[in-house]
Order: structure tokens, then sequence, then C-alpha cells
């Protein structure tokens, strides 16, 4: 029976993972134009995993050039200054918090994002949705990584657990941790329609979880 659920946080908790192609692209485009097309792609089909992966990925297979720490710690400063007050105002994935009122005293709640921690931290106490998840993680951990954490320090069995994301990085943690999955597919559609267990929006997830 499912006593836990971890939401990714982008596009499944804030309509916001549109923000963070805007994001990558006015990131590189003055600098790297004939290049932003691929960058952007590059981002679009790894949504879910770290900005410092892809940009270490992106200096090194596209752009061909090092990338030193301190560039990326400043690109990973400006993306965030780019991002932040965006990210504040998006609006929460319809019917979320309808689902978070009526669960989150019986069901353990928690985020697992590719956002860094800190900033993660500061962005859903800003949403005041802090209340209702019992730990909120990001990286510099995976997303197995942190499910696997969950796991175990709630001694946990991969039964328990349902992991709700709109990636196929997010696919992928679920499938190397062992939980069930179960995608959120945005309006436009995405990579992964193909999921037998899927939602649009949070009015139809209690009767989802009843199947798992």
């Amino acid at each position: 029976m499912i006593n836990t659920i971890i939401f990714d946080f982008d596009g499944v908790i804030l309509e916001s993972a549109e923000i963070k192609t805007v994001a990558f692209r006015r990131l590189f485009e003055d600098d790297y134009p004939e290049e932003v097309e691929e960058i952007v792609d590059y981002h679009i089909n790894n949504m879910g995993i770290s900005r410092y992966v892809k940009f270490r990925h992106i200096f090194n297979n596209i752009i061909l050039q090092p990338l030193t720490l301190k560039q990326e710690e400043e690109l990973g400063q400006r993306f965030s200054a780019i991002v932040f007050e965006e990210v504040l105002k998006a609006p929460i994935v319809s019917g979320l918090l309808e689902f978070l009122e009526e669960y989150y005293k019986t069901i353990q709640l928690f985020i697992a994002s590719g956002t860094p921690e800190d900033e993660l931290h500061t962005i859903v106490k800003r949403r005041g949705l802090g209340k209702y998840f019992q730990g909120i993680f990001g990286t510099p951990k995976t997303k197995a990584e942190i499910i696997f954490h969950i796991m175990n320090t709630c001694d946990l069995s991969m039964a328990d657990i349902v992991f709700i994301g709109d990636a196929n990085s997010d696919k992928q943690a679920a499938e190397e941790t062992g939980v069930h999955f179960i995608a959120r597919i945005h309006s436009g559609g995405n990579e992964l329609d193909s999921c037998p267990y899927k939602i649009r929006d949070f009015y139809a997830f209690s009767e989802i979880l009843k199947h798992l």
C-alpha cells in the first residue's frame, strides 16, 4: 500500500518547467548564438537533472571549451537570478493544493528536485508549501540518491513509494530505485505520454493511487 509520495518540483508542483528552458536560452544566446539551439534542445531532452551537470555537458560536448569551477559558479548564479522571481510567480499545478490539504496528515510527502537544495528550500518557503512536506531535497544529490535516502531513513520498501515526475530522467530514477512512477503530462504533451500511469492535474490522482 502506498504510504509515501515523492514529487519532482518544476512541472509537477509548480508550472515552472518552461521558465528553466527560457533561462537556458538567455544564458547562452549572446555568447554562443550558433550553439544556442543545440543547447536548448539538450536541456529539453534532459529535464530534471542538475543545471550544473548540464553546464558541464554543454561546454564539453557542444561549445567544446573547458569549463572552470569559477565559470560554473557564475553560470549557476546567473541562472538563479533569471529564474528565481519567475518561479516564485509560477502557478501551482491544478488540483495540487487540494490534494496536499487532504493527504499531508496521512501520507508522507517529499520533494526530490534537480534544483539546488538551498534554493529549493527558499522557494518552497516563499510559496507557503513547507508544511506539507516531511523532507525537501535537491542537488547535489541525484533523484535516485534522494529516493534511496528517503527509503532508508524512513524504513520503507519500494512498494510503499510512488514518485511523480514530468521528465524521462524522473522515470529513470523510479526504475533505478524500483518505486512506482506516475507521469505528469503537460498540456502540450511530453515524452512520458506512453507511461501506464499518468495525470494532467491532481484531481484524478487519488484514483490512480488506488491501482498501485
